[in-house]
């Protein structure tokens, strides 16, 4: 991509471009905001570097790109953390500025910006992006700041400091230091007081006086006056003003001759633009389909059909066509149906789609992604979504094969706006970037609910090479750099994972992702910094599911969803003895027996937090229904005798899940999800699993007196390929269900 780099003069903004071009783009133009007085050297901005902006007019001749620059005429007036469009704002500037980068030169795609930890810089550079359709590169974003600092200082930037604001850092002794000089000193003041090495608390600011993209010439700074801000004794503040500099060109090895003098004449460049003028109009995102109003009344003649909210403060919904086949005509057409149908359910509610937490987008065909994407953002926006966008998982599903037309949604609602969602759409190191409405993870009351995650090198967003297995340890590692936000890890903090998998994968390539998934996640729990020590439980291991599906977004092999617990444990007793797990479940004829553990995976957190799986294979279902001592009721709904097993079946594994719920002290009220993988190709029909399931649990509610027939859980069916909880099983399993209880 051609990029526009925002500089400030500083090491950062430097080596972000430095970065830019190991990574293949060009850089083709310099942006800088000062302030409107050349002699006032620093702002009160949260935004802007300004010291050393007399200097930054010199680095278009340096490196031989223009440089457009800007009086920055606004101030801080949107304090909020993520940013809306507002007048009068410094960050108005940035996006005049931009503009104009973007008018003049249009092939200019990219920005690139040194955001190393800063939320409130990195989320105001991608909302102006997003403003102009320009992409974000932040590729310093989340480094070690000890290892980046090294970096910066072996990969020949000569940076000096400009500015120092921190404990052990002292305007006389320190201002005008070459940054590799203070490098042993910045990390033993990391020591000791715990500063930001590469000061990104604003402990110091850097100028930048010669970098291997200064091609043509670096800078000398002659002369400077040391002004002080605060002569504070314990973190005295001060500055540096240049006064007198040159620039001191560079000799091309090729040249013939050597010039005695290497004095470059600084003069008004013609490379340098200034950009002027307010604000003529206000720029929205570019997505003009941000305003359509949804078509509330449904006008169609399809049968669209919803398992709507039984639970007053969270609960899950999923929505479907139901035999799509007359009238279907397309993805977009579907996917604005079902879109339509749950954003008139959530208005029943009092909802709307800023209190989704996720949403599972399934489709028919990933040809049709792009399609599908365009109509999501037609309903989900940024705007819409003042508290963040939900997190997102987005996989191809054999719908027709099932008659439940092109598109199908789950979505995962809270009443309550306490989410803390994480949207990174810059480009980076870190992980993959989310560049749209949909976001890396949400975090509430927590749990932690991750976007599913492919094996993306993040600054490049490829797939990683060298086939399945090293695809899958991308997938991990990028879901590790997701969680390590939120101080977890997937190696000590999962309570599930799901795993979904291309049918393209041979059953050996299967079974070499089940045996790394171990490797990784021991590998990632060792190398846990033993000194970060707090209250949150070490969890045993996850539930792990397999599901098999035609294919993934950019035609991946694998994606890994993990869901993550990262409060405290509570330790509470059980209170149920084996007399009244006999007594509760005194229904359905059958009783426990050693090898059902085979069929089941759990993870609970004592009073909190239970996932539960359970898998049957055709083996395992011909023995249950073999052993039966009491007819299923069902049984009498049932067409044929393949119909009676797979109810038999069905019972079971509920039996289990209830087994497990009673012996951890959970109800069925306080399931969140329970979904229903099934065999698209089987003989049993979506419907006729739907009518099992439901007769099931009205049975349950009937019998155990523990279910309140208006509260009761959800249940949705997926049809899949394939599911299991190992990876070398899903083509032999009837029902797998994945059960996820929490209590509040």
């Amino acid at each position: 991509m051609e990029v526009v780099a925002l500089v400030s003069g500083g090491k950062d903004s430097c080596y972000a471009m430095m970065k830019c071009q190991q990574y293949g783009h060009k850089i083709v133009a310099l942006a800088n905001l000062m302030p409107v007085d050349e002699a006032q050297d620093e702002l009160d901005s949260y935004m802007y570097q300004t010291v050393g902006h007399q200097i930054v007019v010199s680095y278009a001749q340096c490196m031989g790109i223009p440089l457009f620059r800007r009086r920055i005429q606004g101030s801080t007036r949107h304090y909020g953390l993520n940013y809306n469009m507002t007048p009068g704002d410094e960050v108005e500037d940035m996006l005049i500025l931009l503009k104009e980068v973007k008018r003049q030169i249009p092939s200019v795609s990219a920005v690139s910006s040194g955001a190393i930890a800063s939320d409130y810089q990195r989320l105001r550079v991608e909302s102006v992006c997003s403003r102009l359709g320009l992409v974000s590169l932040s590729y310093l974003w989340r480094q070690d700041q000890s290892l980046l600092l090294q970096q910066m200082i072996r990969s020949g930037i000569i940076a000096i400091t400009v500015k120092v604001a921190a404990i052990g850092l002292t305007p006389a002794k320190h201002l005008g230091k070459e940054i590799k000089d203070l490098e042993s000193h910045l990390h033993k003041i990391k020591e000791l007081y715990g500063i930001n090495v590469c000061g990104e608390g604003g402990e110091y600011e850097t100028l930048t006086l010669d970098c291997p993209l200064f091609r043509n010439a670096r800078v000398v700074l002659d002369k400077f006056q040391v002004v002080s801000h605060s002569p504070d004794q314990i973190a005295p503040v001060g500055v540096i003003h240049p006064l007198e500099y040159h620039l001191e060109k560079k000799v091309s090895f090729s040249a013939s001759h050597i010039d005695n003098s290497n004095q470059a004449t600084v003069e008004e460049s013609d490379s340098v633009c200034e950009v002027l003028g307010d604000c003529p109009d206000i720029l929205q995102a570019p997505c003009s389909n941000n305003d359509v109003i949804s078509d509330l009344a449904l006008d169609t003649k399809q049968e669209l059909c919803i398992t709507k909210p039984k639970k007053d403060n969270t609960f899950s919904m999923a929505c479907w066509l139901q035999d799509p086949s007359k009238n279907s005509t397309d993805m977009r057409e579907d996917l604005h149906l079902v879109l339509t149908k749950i954003e008139k359910v959530l208005i029943e509610h009092n909802c709307s789609w800023e209190n989704v937490l996720y949403i599972h987008l399934y489709i028919s065909d990933m040809n049709e992604f792009a399609l599908a994407n365009a109509e999501y953002v037609k309903f989900i926006t940024q705007e819409k979504c003042r508290f963040g966008v939900p997190s997102r998982s987005t996989i191809e599903l054999p719908l027709l094969q099932a008659g439940l037309g092109r598109a199908y949604l789950e979505v995962l609602v809270s009443i309550d706006h306490s989410k803390n969602v994480l949207h990174v759409q810059s480009i980076s190191e870190w992980a993959p970037s989310c560049i749209g409405p949909y976001s890396q993870a949400t975090l509430h009351k927590d749990v932690l609910y991750m976007a599913g995650q492919l094996g993306l090198d993040p600054p490049t967003m490829l797939l990683c090479e060298g086939g399945p297995v090293l695809e899958f340890q991308k997938a991990l590692e990028n879901s590790e750099a997701v969680a390590n936000c939120f101080n977890c890890s997937i190696s000590t903090s999962a309570v599930s994972m799901v795993i979904y998998c291309s049918i393209s994968l041979n059953s050996s390539d299967r079974i070499a992702i089940d045996n790394q998934k171990d490797v990784c996640l021991a590998r990632m729990k060792s190398q846990l910094n033993s000194i970060n020590k707090s209250n949150r439980p070490v969890l045993v291991g996850p539930v792990v599911l397999y599901v098999l599906v035609p294919d993934l977004p950019k035609r991946a092999l694998v994606e890994v969803k993990p869901l993550l617990y990262s409060g405290e444990s509570i330790e509470t007793p059980t209170g149920v003895t084996k007399e009244d797990l006999l007594t509760k479940q005194a229904y359905w004829g059958f009783q426990h027996e050693s090898w059902h553990n085979s069929c089941l995976q759990k993870c609970i957190i004592s009073g909190r937090i239970c996932t539960a799986a359970v898998s049957v294979t055709h083996e395992i279902s011909t023995k249950i229904c073999s052993q039966t001592t009491e007819p299923a009721s069902i049984e009498s709904q049932c067409n044929d005798n393949t119909e009676k097993q797979v109810a038999r079946t069905a019972e079971f594994c509920i039996y289990l899940l209830d087994k497990v719920l009673l012996e951890n002290d959970f109800s069925w009220d306080d399931v969140m999800n329970l979904r229903i993988y099934y065999t698209s190709s089987a003989k049993t029909s979506h419907g006729t699993l739907l009518k099992i399931f439901t007769t099931i649990f009205d049975e349950l509610c009937e019998r155990s007196g523990r279910i309140d027939s208006d509260k009761g859980p959800n249940f949705n069916l997926v049809p899949v390929l394939g599911a299991g909880t190992s990876a070398n099983s899903m083509d032999n399993n009837i029902l797998t269900c994945e059960l996820f209880a929490r209590k509040f």
